[in-house]
């Protein structure tokens, strides 16, 4: 999926660019095929709906609520110890480059 979502980005990215650069153009000249740029934009779209509707219901198939939970009380366990030691660590260091 990533080489998709890199292809599926690169085209986007040209997309807008030819519309930025089309909007520049003055009035009187016409701009390049606007049924093809109309056409990728939809395509892109449904692709990008496609594959998030896909992430969902993957998301919704494996979420668990006890494994959910488990995970925010490590996280929220890990980053208050991270805290403290950073905390500790910090006060020895200006401790050492301060001296006594």
């Amino acid at each position: 999926m990533g080489l998709r979502f890199l292809l599926a980005l690169f085209l986007v990215l040209i997309v807008l660019g030819h519309e930025a650069q089309g909007a520049l153009l003055p009035q009187s000249e016409p701009f390049a095929s606007p049924t093809l740029l109309v056409q990728v934009q939809e395509s892109l779209s449904t692709y990008w709906d496609t594959a998030k509707a896909a992430a969902q219901g993957l998301y919704e198939k494996t979420y668990l609520p006890s494994v959910d939970e488990k995970l925010r009380d490590m996280y929220s366990k890990g980053s208050a110890a991270i805290t403290t030691y950073a905390g500790i660590f910090t006060d020895q260091l200006l401790t050492m480059l301060k001296g006594d």
